[in-house]
């Protein structure tokens, strides 16, 4: 069993003020991060996302309950010993002016550096190792302000590598990033959670992403108990449907779709790749697809010459499109949808 780095017990998170009435944003939180993990922190607009990660992060005070960072009260430690033991890698942008990605991640071994901030060779040692652990070796002579979003976003992961820390927080560390960038940056905190044995926590708004690479996904639903889990045991047990209730979750595939009542039935026939997108194009334009191909309407996909083709038979007859536009066009022409 991998051992525990980060729990918390009766965790009651939001906010106090002597000027403004309490606001309690979730309560009764008992989760723990294990060595070699990856959690991925989910939930809708306002459940309180930030509010946990900056709680576990020490930046804010529970209303109530205890953090406990390698058994001890997080916030009894040190500034110091705390940044030993996790690093924080958040949302915000900061400036950091003309400095070099190089020397940006060098501020990572602060905790372990004396008053003049002087680098040892074991210190440059370590900043070496976070460069090259994230892909970043090109990168380190470079000016951060010359750095793309996904470029930047690597080095500050570096960053908080240099600590060397046991656990990793990392609030949204997708916003505004590209596909491919959200791609990259999700499976390199996979990678370096199994590779270095830590434990590593992020807050995200990609869904389709964190199903397939998180070992465990923390549900935080606005208006109930954060629950815990695989994510397909949070599928099956319909938690995850539940708590983003406002789009519509298909389990038998994985994927969200916005929920709309259908226009009408249209029976597909076909198989393979353009069976799936012509299902997923019809769909999106307000039909519910039939698959045994009985409804009044019905489109087949054929290949002429070599190419794919669709026949669409409707009740005054049938036409053959040569693209899903054209296809989808054709039936709301006709006023069919």
């Amino acid at each position: 069993m991998a051992a525990t780095i980060l729990q918390t017990r009766d965790l009651c998170i939001g906010y106090a003020s002597k000027r403004r009435p309490r606001v309690e944003v979730a309560a009764d939180i008992g989760v723990e991060l294990l060595k070699g993990e990856l959690v991925c922190l989910l939930g809708p607009n306002g459940a309180g996302k930030s509010t946990l990660m900056r709680t576990l992060a020490g930046l804010q005070k529970p209303l109530a309950g205890d953090v406990f960072l390698e058994g001890r009260d997080l916030h009894g430690l040190t500034e110091s010993e705390r940044a030993r033991l996790l690093g924080l890698v958040l949302t915000e942008r900061v400036d950091v002016g003309n400095l070099s990605a190089y020397a940006l991640v060098a501020l990572g071994r602060y905790p372990y550096t004396g008053w003049d901030g002087r680098l040892s060779h074991a210190d440059e040692a370590v900043v070496r190792w976070a460069i090259d652990a994230v892909g970043a070796r090109d990168l380190a002579a470079r000016s951060v302000g010359e750095l793309s979003d996904g470029e930047r976003q690597k080095v500050m992961i570096a960053r908080a590598l240099a600590q060397e820390p046991a656990v990793l927080l990392l609030d949204e560390p997708t916003a505004f990033l590209d596909l491919p960038r959200r791609v990259e940056v999700v499976q390199l905190l996979r990678r370096l959670a199994g590779a270095s044995d830590r434990a590593v926590l992020l807050s995200t708004h990609d869904l389709d992403l964190a199903l397939r690479c998180a070992d465990r996904l923390w549900l935080l639903p606005p208006d109930g108990p954060l629950q815990i889990g695989a994510p397909e045991d949070l599928v099956l047990s319909g938690a995850f449907q539940r708590t983003f209730a406002d789009v519509e979750f298909d389990p038998a595939i994985g994927s969200f779709h916005m929920a709309q009542e259908p226009e009408g039935a249209v029976g597909l026939v076909g198989e393979g790749l353009h069976a799936l997108w012509t299902a997923r194009a019809l769909e999106r334009a307000g039909f519910r697809v039939d698959r045994r191909g009985d409804a009044q309407l019905r489109v087949e996909i054929i290949h002429d010459n070599g190419d794919p083709a669709w026949r669409l038979y409707t009740a005054t007859g049938q036409r053959v499109c040569t693209t899903l536009y054209e296809l989808v066009k054709c039936l709301k022409l006709d006023g069919i949808a």
